[in-house]
């Protein structure tokens, strides 16, 4: 789908669909249901259906505002939003030391942007793992268009039983991912058993900060509003995250959160602006976009279900705006670690 035009159409891909719209609207009520109705541990042991729901739902709309890397990046003074997201996965790629012929694998993949700019930069041929059905063909389709079939591919899987051979690949990386993992030592097991003796494993990780107090009530409910509106079991501090990737056998060489480097705040992109993409973080644009889609949606042009989509992802926005605010998450946690050389 390149230009606006395209990517407005597949927001609506659904519209001469009506079983496409029915669907849409049980899954977005579904889906909330995992949230309102239910704790924690429902969501963690539904979550290929929490993920799935989730990505049905809001694939288009990410498309049609981020592009097609699909995560936040620290942003220098005078750089663009796109700039710094690609300079953000190749910085992840040069710190991982990746080379030609690299395998490499992309745990989360979403629809490729992050795996594509990275084959392109490294030489390494890399192997997008998605759970997500429709992001996967969206996937092989703009690599095809791209031109990449020879350096990236995609398989069909859950990262909690990844679709790959004991000591496999050489490398594996997943960008703001496996926070959608009902346990995060099962998910680095995982990857662990897929690499290479002496493999590297990188992530840039969802995590809550020291700043996070479980006891106060504000936020508590900043941190659930980013797991509804964002398709996560539970959100956990960087510190389980680091030992449970100690206890999957990783040794952890480093890891800091780069939030702190970004001269503009990381969550800028989501914060009220009178400039083309910010005015629909107003209150007024917000109305306007809810309320259009919702005409659409009576007209039959539109799947019943978007608007209601729409408001679902403009609160996760709010909560993670207001999380940053109050400096107990960051999206952008690094974490580089390495499959010792002795173990199989």
């Amino acid at each position: 789908m390149d230009g606006d035009v395209g990517r407005i159409k597949a927001v609506l891909r659904a519209e001469n669909d009506p079983s496409s719209r029915v669907g849409m609207k049980n899954q977005i009520q579904e889906y909330t249901n995992l949230f309102d109705k239910e704790g924690a541990d429902k969501r963690k042991a539904n979550y290929t259906d929490v993920v799935n729901k989730y990505y049905d739902l809001a694939t288009d709309f990410y498309e049609f505002g981020w592009g097609h890397s699909f995560h936040f990046a620290p942003r220098h003074k005078w750089e663009a939003l796109q700039a710094s997201i690609e300079r953000h996965e190749l910085w992840l790629a040069h710190r991982m030391g990746l080379k030609e012929n690299h395998l490499v694998m992309d745990i989360g993949c979403g629809v490729g942007g992050p795996l594509r700019n990275i084959a392109k930069f490294s030489g390494a041929f890399v192997t997008g793992l998605n759970n997500n059905a429709y992001q996967v063909t969206r996937g092989q389709k703009i690599a095809k268009e791209s031109g990449l079939e020879g350096k990236v591919n995609f398989i069909k899987g859950d990262f909690m039983n990844i679709p790959a051979e004991n000591n496999s690949y050489d490398a594996a990386y997943a960008i703001e991912a496996t926070c959608h993992a009902p346990d995060r030592v099962g998910v680095y097991t995982e990857i662990f058993r897929v690499l290479k003796p002496g493999g590297v494993f990188a992530a840039y990780e969802w995590a809550m900060t020291d700043t996070y107090d479980p006891k106060n009530a504000n936020h508590v409910t900043l941190k659930k509003g980013i797991e509804r509106g964002n398709g996560l079991p539970d959100l956990e501090t960087i510190e389980t995250v680091v030992n449970a990737l100690k206890k999957a056998g990783f040794e952890v060489e480093e890891y800091f959160d780069l939030a702190p480097t970004s001269d503009i705040p990381w969550y800028f992109p989501l914060t009220p602006r009178l400039t083309p993409t910010g005015i629909f973080h107003t209150w007024i644009g917000r109305y306007i976009a809810r309320k259009g889609l919702a005409a659409l949606e009576y007209m039959k042009i539109a799947p019943a279900g978007s608007s209601a989509t729409l408001e679902m992802l403009q609160g996760g926005g709010d909560a993670l705006v207001g999380a940053a605010k109050e400096a107990i998450f960051s999206p952008m946690w690094w974490v580089l670690c390495r499959k010792p050389a002795d173990k199989q």
